[in-house]
């Protein structure tokens, strides 16, 4: 056996008796699987272990977790759904989007998932509706893809006067091609010439903006997605750069020095997920439990950033959710 090999046996050894104490102790076990790194992701950890707290499971006390963390490379995703499934944790909770839920899906029939995502979890095949899922799995679904129409109208009343809007996306991940119908559609009924970039990786998101530059671009909507997620400071940075205004899906980004975001509450998604996994351990059904919605969304804006880039914004400042100046 090669040593990298017997070092991931080892490994997988040694947590795998780790699951089997807990349990033998009486502790719920539940697995985490996330698509971003634990750094980017922290905060939204932070939520879910507080919606298990409320729901009386505590780490360290009468819980375990077992975290599994793809650092923003998909195809890490099935191997360490796989790895949790091993353990025979009680649950599975993913993060980061469809890819995580996709994979926990495809790793097991009979242990429940509770996933948060952006986007439809009936078009992604998760759930058959969202008030009886059906199945083994339930979660929370964020809309963020279904907004995208309205981020473009909110960017195009900040600078109406441009016509050639770009848009940034992931090609890797699911939610992508819905998303770009999406805002496709919202261009052409405001006679707007949208132009796609994608980008995988950081160089990608690089030649992006050069392309945008070459193009003219006078407005950006920035897709969602854990990748661009995880590299938003330099989105964000390389927007500054070219001055062009930009909106997101996250507020993470406008609090990086972002222009400004319209979307559902991340770590609200992640505290409902946690909540979900309690009542999962505790008794309830996942096919039981209807997938959760928002029900606030939050325009945030950078006004520092709007001056520099010499945006008037008074309108859209009334209806602010939160001012970052």
């Amino acid at each position: 056996m090669r040593r990298r090999e017997l070092v991931f046996f080892l490994c997988g050894a040694v947590a795998a008796a780790r699951t089997l104490r807990a349990q033998q102790k009486g502790m719920s076990v539940i697995g985490y699987l996330q698509s971003a790194a634990a750094g980017p992701s922290a905060p939204y950890l932070a939520e879910l272990r507080r919606g298990l707290n409320e729901a009386g499971y505590v780490e360290g006390q009468n819980l375990t977790i077992e975290y599994r963390w793809a650092e923003g490379d998909y195809e890490r995703l099935p191997a360490l759904a796989s790895d949790l499934v091993r353990r025979g944790v009680d649950v599975i909770a993913t993060g980061g989007g469809p890819p995580a839920a996709l994979a926990a899906k495809a790793a097991t029939s009979t242990i429940p998932i509770v996933f948060v995502v952006g986007t439809d979890p009936i078009e992604l095949g998760l759930v058959a509706s969202l008030a009886r899922p059906g199945g083994d799995l339930t979660g929370v679904s964020m809309l963020m893809t279904e907004l995208n129409p309205k981020r473009l109208e909110l960017l195009s009343e900040l600078v109406p006067l441009v016509r050639v809007i770009g848009l940034l996306v992931n090609p890797e991940y699911s939610g992508t091609p819905e998303m770009v119908r999406e805002v496709q559609k919202a261009a052409r009924a405001k006679e707007l010439q949208l132009d796609i970039a994608k980008a995988r990786t950081e160089g990608e998101i690089d030649a992006a903006f050069a392309t945008f530059l070459q193009l003219r671009v006078g407005g950006l909507v920035v897709g969602n997605d854990t990748f661009l997620y995880n590299q938003r400071e330099q989105v964000v940075a390389l927007a500054s750069r070219d001055a062009i205004p930009a909106i997101y899906g996250w507020r993470e980004f406008v609090s990086v020095g972002g222009l400004m975001s319209y979307g559902a509450s991340i770590a609200s998604a992640y505290r409902q997920a946690g909540a979900y996994v309690g009542r999962i351990l505790a008794g309830a059904k996942p096919a039981d439990l209807p997938v959760q919605q928002p029900t606030k969304f939050e325009l945030v804006i950078n006004l520092k950033t709007a001056k520099a880039l010499g945006l008037s914004i008074p309108p859209l400042l009334a209806r602010a959710d939160e001012v970052i100046e």
